[in-house]
Formats: structure tokens, sequence, C-alpha cells
């Protein structure tokens, strides 16, 4: 399929590009930069929610699904966007957020109306909540007192939580996929979909010792693979080619990986390396080894709207550290997914006070922190969580101001970075695709693997020499060949590829 050696960038609207000087990102503002993008190597861009939404959780809030929120432009400029993307022979998924809608949701005020509405059982009411947490913190449960009953939201309290055990809830989604797929756009990626409530089994979820709440219970429901097999086969009829991705709310490779077996979908993000705090050679060889070997193409990303830049938060400011995370995004078996300004090397967004922090989980925290510490800690501990961090508007030109968030950092080696991607990218489309990874190992701070007719190493430490199977050429990287051709002698923290030669 077309997605199987394409490179993915994603685009969190609201801080890409500004086409109207509102300092609102728009999709005016991505068509401008469609050329850009196409001259770097993007096959493929993902659109974070640009629906109609209240904005409490930057659009994760959905209140219409078959809309474009004015602030980002309109359905006519949408659509142009998808002809003049598939004009340069690049495609468009979208984010599709179904677990909860917006409170503000025409189905949600409808529901809320009344216990007698036929709507009501579009969403999951109670007459007592049991012990759920939402994931923003706090009880799950919001108590309605027009109707004496308590409504579940795993997010915030203003995204109430869809029943999927409500047929017409699904054949309702069923519609809204169906319309956007009539636009053009040619796959979808599913938000947290692993949350969705498929049972009627409200039992409270374990509390650890340490007081905090084992969420085993509220995710991943008996009966939700059947759910969502039906929905990914409902699309492929539709379209075989369309791609769907999952995000799933896990860390660990094997639930991941459960989510794309059996007629699911094609593919998953794997957070059990994206979502890493720093960087651990040890773990990252070990789950690639793993995810090597499974028979769905993994996903291969390092940056997304929701954590900390990998300039800071892998690479700790480092080039050639960040050139070796690189090469391992796009020279290997795996489907690529970079965040925009990724290709710059931009840095972290930092709030420096309560007023300039977006992020409704951050501001949860810093509330929390706020009774317990006071105001300088209550900030440090909300930006630790805050996803505000990667949200910073992209710092297209220099004398650039701030719109409705501060601008990422700005990284003097940008042009560099940049450059590496470009001959990344066009070293992956013609060598690749990358079917199979051969002889991964770890010396030391040395990793190195094979694929194709191609061996990469990459050494995250000191100078070292390191021994080559068969006659190979230096395709990319500053490694010196031994006279001999069986050794590479590599600086410290560099990288090298090299082709075998018949």
């Amino acid at each position: 399929m077309w997605w199987e050696n394409a490179v993915f960038y994603e685009i969190y609207i609201a801080s890409f590009a500004d086409s109207d000087g509102d300092g609102i990102g728009d999709i005016n503002g991505i068509r401008k930069k469609l050329p850009y993008l196409k001259e770097f190597g993007i096959d493929a861009l993902w659109l974070t929610p640009f629906y109609p939404s209240p904005k409490v959780d930057n659009g994760y809030d959905v209140s219409d699904y078959c809309a474009v929120d004015p602030q980002y432009g309109t359905l006519a400029a949408f659509d142009l966007l998808v002809e003049e993307a598939h004009q340069l022979e690049m495609r468009i998924i979208i984010d599709v957020v179904v677990n909860h809608t917006s409170t503000k949701h025409p189905w949600f005020i409808e529901s809320a109306s009344g216990k007698e509405h036929p709507k009501r059982d579009w969403y999951i009411w109670r007459d007592q909540p049991n012990n759920w947490e939402s994931f923003f913190g706090g009880s799950a449960w919001k108590y309605d007192a027009a109707t004496d009953q308590y409504y579940y939201h795993s997010f915030a309290e203003e995204q109430a939580d869809l029943n999927w055990q409500n047929q017409e809830v699904k054949q309702a989604v069923f519609d809204v996929l169906r319309f956007w797929l009539g636009r053009g756009v040619d796959g979808f990626r599913f938000d947290v979909i692993n949350n969705l409530t498929v049972s009627d089994q409200f039992i409270d979820n374990p509390v650890r010792k340490d007081g905090k709440q084992d969420h085993c219970i509220d995710v991943n429901q008996p009966g939700i693979k059947r759910v969502l097999k039906e929905l990914n086969q409902w699309i492929k009829t539709v379209d075989p080619s369309i791609f769907t991705v999952a995000e799933i709310s896990s860390d660990q490779l094997a639930r991941i990986n459960s989510y794309t077996e059996d007629g699911l979908f094609d593919t998953a993000f794997h957070f059990n390396l994206g979502s890493m705090e720093e960087l651990d050679l040890e773990k990252l060889t070990r789950d690639f080894k793993e995810m090597s070997q499974q028979k769905k193409i993994p996903t291969l990303f390092f940056n997304s709207h929701d954590m900390s830049r990998s300039w800071q938060r892998l690479a700790k400011e480092n080039r050639d550290i960040y050139r070796l995370l690189t090469v391992f995004l796009l020279i290997n078996r795996g489907i690529p997914f970079l965040f925009q300004g990724e290709e710059q090397g931009v840095g972290d967004y930092l709030p420096q006070q309560l007023a300039d922090i977006r992020d409704i989980q951050a501001k949860n925290k810093y509330q929390e922190e706020l009774i317990l510490s006071g105001e300088s800690h209550a900030l440090i501990m909300a930006n630790q969580v805050n996803r505000d961090r990667s949200r910073g508007m992209l710092p297209w030109l220099s004398n650039q101001q701030s719109g409705w968030i501060g601008l990422a950092a700005v990284n003097q080696e940008a042009k560099g970075i940049l450059a590496d991607y470009q001959n990344l990218i066009r070293l992956r489309k013609t060598e690749g695709p990358f079917t199979a990874i051969r002889n991964i190992k770890l010396t030391g701070d040395c990793l190195s693997y094979q694929t194709e007719s191609l061996q990469i190493i990459l050494n995250f430490g000191q100078p070292i020499k390191h021994s080559l199977e068969g006659n190979r050429k230096t395709i990319f990287g500053n490694g010196m060949l031994s006279e001999d051709g069986h050794w590479v002698h590599l600086p410290a923290k560099a990288c090298w590829i090299g082709k075998e030669q018949l």
C-alpha cells in the first residue's frame, strides 16, 4: 500500500502557519507550505483536529464533526488543500476523535435535555459514580443537576464519552467518516481509540499502594476489538487503500500491537519508543529487535504534539545525537511520523506564567501544586507535564511575533538539520522500501543493524572501529573505511551507512 514507505508529517494546525495574521495557524497557511513540504520529501500530512470546538482541549473537544472551525478556514479551503496536496502527490489523513465529544456538541445537548430523550443513551449516564478517575485528574464523573445523574468523561468534564454499546452511535460515526472520505481524505488517525466504552461492567479500578489508580477497567474493555474490527472492515469496504492508524494509550509493545492484529488497524503509534523521557540505548535496542519481528509495519517517531521535543528531551541539544536519531527514524523498517518543526530542530516553548499556559492538563497540575507548594514550584511542576512545550508557533520568520501561544525555540543549526532530513529521505526513497531488519546489535554505545543492502552504524559514544560485512561503499555519514574494507572508523557521536557492492 502507498503508506508502507511514506514519510508522514504531523501538523498541529493552530501552531503551524498563519496566513491571515491573526496569530493562529490555518488551512491556507498549510496550503502555502505545501511546496516546502514536498521539497524536503514529505509524502503525507496528518492534520490534527480542525473542527468547530470550544478549545477546552485545543480541538480534541469536537462540537461539530462535519465542519471546519472558522478560525482555521472553511470547507472550501479544506477541499482546496486536499486537491493541491493530491496534485503534488501528497496524501492527507485527519484526526478523528470518537471516544468523546464536546459537551457543546448537539448530540450531548440533546442527551442532557432529559432522561427520555432518544439520544440519552448516546452517552454514559449513571445514578451513582464509581471510582474511575479522569486522565486529566479528578473524578471521571460529572453530576448533572437537571437530570439528577452523572455522565462519564475520561478526560475533561467538557469532553463527554460516547456510549459505543449504542448502535446508533456507531452508525453516526460511520456517517462522519463517509463525509470526509467523500472530500478526498486518504486516511484517519483515531484518537485514544482503546478508551472506547463498550462494556456495562462499571467495576471500580484497583488502587495501588502509592494511592494511584490503575486504569485497567476503563480502557481496553472486553469487546472493544470486535467493535474496532467492524469499524476497520467498514472503512476497507469503502476503499482498501484508506490508511488507519490507532493511538493506543499505552507504552507497552504487546498492548499496542494487539490493536493491529486480525483485521484491526493498519498500524498504531509505538509510544514504547516515541514517549521515552530520556535516550536509553538498551531499551531502544530491545524494543527495536521486537518491533523488527512484528508482522505489521511499526511506526517510528520521537516527537508529537503531546510531549517535549526530542531536541531537548533525547538529544539534549546535541546536533550529532539529533542526526543519529534522524537516521534511525528514516533508514529503517517502519513508518516515520515527523512532527512539524522537527526538521528544523526547533526546541520547546516553556510558559513563564500561568496566563501563558494553554494546555488543560498543565493548568490542572498547576492548581493541584499551588495548594501544596506555592506559585513558583507549581509552574515548574505544570511545565513538566505541559503539552504546550511542543505546541509553540513555528518561527518561520526572524521577526515573527507570538500568536495564540508563544514561539518554539529557534535552532541556530536549522539549515543543516533540514539538509540532513532531505538527504536521508532521499536515501530512503532510493534504497527502500526497507522490508527486513537483520543483525541488530548494541556494543557499548554503538547501535548497528542491516536492512536490504545497507549496513547502518550509529555511534552514540566515543570514537570506535567497527567491523563490516561484505564489500561496502560509503553512501552517508562521516566514517573512514579501512584500506582492506573490513573496518570503518567512526568519530564520536557519528553515523555511517554503507551499501553492499555487487
